[in-house]
């Protein structure tokens, strides 16, 4: 299987925006924007990905070349399959990430890109080691059983990341309202990285924002509640390798010292489950602060 992944041609572009970036919080005098230690952490997770994603590129493909073999339609490379096929991995994508965010296994994967108490540039970079642990492929294995192309499918992915890189900023307000309507922008991705009550779970696009108005998990920003961002439980550390594991370490202890009939909740169940009822997940979080929330919300 012959494709092109556009990521690593992207990476000089990022490391240049990111620069930028930083002159423009000097300029305006937001120091908070960067934090030496994140901006580092953010820089290893991120080289650490593109080690991890080398190292699973040749089981993905297989998987996917094995789902076309059964394909339903023979689509080929035509011109129009590109963009219905990024549509629709955006499509797929949204449900992985949702996913991501409600069942624990793959919260652990996931939660490294959340830790960080800054939202800039930099930010984007902090993507996951364990990705194909998590099962993230198997979202994506529809399209190449419906008859779409994995070197395809793969690039589509990689575009789809890249678009996602400057969404992550505060330098960017809102854009106009007919943009903000249909696509993902920096505004809908900061109250996806925030940590507040009312944006928690909210805001899964990646490209298309459309997804998240139709599955109801749409969340504007509101200038009365600002953002906060991080995890509930801040990872208080800049220690790389907790960043990357933390969470897996965390569910290995969890099941190790829960009953038997739940050790497998542990695994399944939304972040913050926990068979004593000694923990909160988003939904009950949120149940318990909606009363002291702005009427706007």
């Amino acid at each position: 299987m012959s494709g092109f992944d556009p990521l690593p041609y992207a990476i000089p572009l990022f490391v240049l925006l990111i620069l930028v970036e930083m002159l423009w919080a000097r300029a305006c005098k937001r120091a908070r924007a960067y934090e030496v230690r994140d901006t580092a952490v953010s820089l290893g997770l991120g080289l650490g990905s593109i080690v991890a994603g080398a190292l699973a590129a040749g089981a993905t493909g297989a998987l996917l070349v094995q789902a076309h073999d059964f394909a339903l339609f023979e689509i080929g490379w035509a011109w129009w399959a590109w963009g219905l096929c990024f549509v629709l991995d955006d499509l797929a994508y949204y449900w992985q990430h949702r996913f991501s965010h409600r069942v624990r296994w793959m919260w652990a994967s996931h939660v490294n890109h959340h830790s960080s108490q800054h939202y800039n540039l930099s930010t984007a970079l902090r993507q996951t080691w364990t990705g194909f642990i998590a099962l993230n492929f198997v979202f994506r294995l529809p399209l190449a059983a419906a008859g779409f192309e994995p070197a395809m499918i793969l690039t589509c992915a990689g575009l789809n990341l890249i678009y996602q890189f400057w969404i992550h900023t505060e330098a960017i307000g809102r854009m106009p309202r007919c943009f903000e309507a249909v696509m993902n922008t920096p505004s809908h991705h900061r109250v996806h990285h925030a940590n507040n009550a009312i944006y928690l779970d909210r805001n899964y696009a990646g490209t298309f924002i459309v997804w998240d108005r139709v599955f109801g998990t749409f969340a504007p920003e509101e200038e009365a509640v600002p953002i906060r961002y991080g995890l509930v439980h801040q990872l208080g550390s800049f220690n790389l390798l907790r960043a990357a594991f933390h969470e897996w370490v965390a569910i290995a202890r969890d099941v190790r010292q829960a009953p038997w009939r739940h050790k497998l909740s542990y695994l399944w169940r939304e972040p913050g489950w926990s068979h004593d009822g000694s923990r909160e997940t988003s939904d009950m979080i949120r149940a318990r602060t909606r009363g002291s929330l702005p009427p706007s919300t």
